[in-house]
């Protein structure tokens, strides 16, 4: 389908504006702007690269991580009613609805990595079965070995 190819761009554009909405106050560390345009810019280079199972999946790792950062953020830095004013209301208001939309967008990230090959399950280590040297190779020696004598021709 058509919308399959838009649709990265589009998570990342929606996360994005959520981002920059959520950070103009000042009332976020800058660890939680860092951490999510960070975690962005995997996901143009996952855009970028769509044969690479590396950079969809380490953009849905980085999402996943971004979760838990988000509510840490939103929960430690969240103010009194004293000090909420209508700006800082609709900053965390747009902290919240990225968090809201997160774990979808992993959902969806996480159908990208399959449709690029990847597994159903991940595997932190690799399957050796399969592993083959390529610095050792069965070829003959390109040269004769000068101890053996060549056989007479009659």
């Amino acid at each position: 389908p058509v919308f399959l190819s838009v649709f990265p761009q589009a998570i990342i554009l929606v996360h994005w504006l959520l981002t920059v909405w959520g950070s103009m106050n000042y009332l976020f560390p800058a660890s939680y702007a860092w951490g999510n345009f960070s975690i962005l810019a995997v996901g143009i280079w996952a855009v970028v690269q769509r044969d690479s199972l590396d950079a969809i999946m380490m953009f849905l790792t980085g999402l996943l991580l971004t979760v838990l950062t988000d509510i840490i953020h939103v929960s430690v830095f969240y103010p009194s009613n004293d000090y909420l004013t209508d700006v800082k209301r609709f900053s965390i208001g747009m902290a919240i609805f990225s968090l809201l939309l997160k774990p979808a967008s992993c959902y969806f990230v996480y159908q990208m990595y399959r449709e690029r090959g990847g597994e159903y399950t991940f595997n932190i280590g690799q399957d050796r079965s399969t592993y083959e040297p390529i610095d050792q190779q069965d070829a003959s020696p390109q040269w004769p070995d000068p101890s053996k004598a060549a056989p007479h021709p009659y």
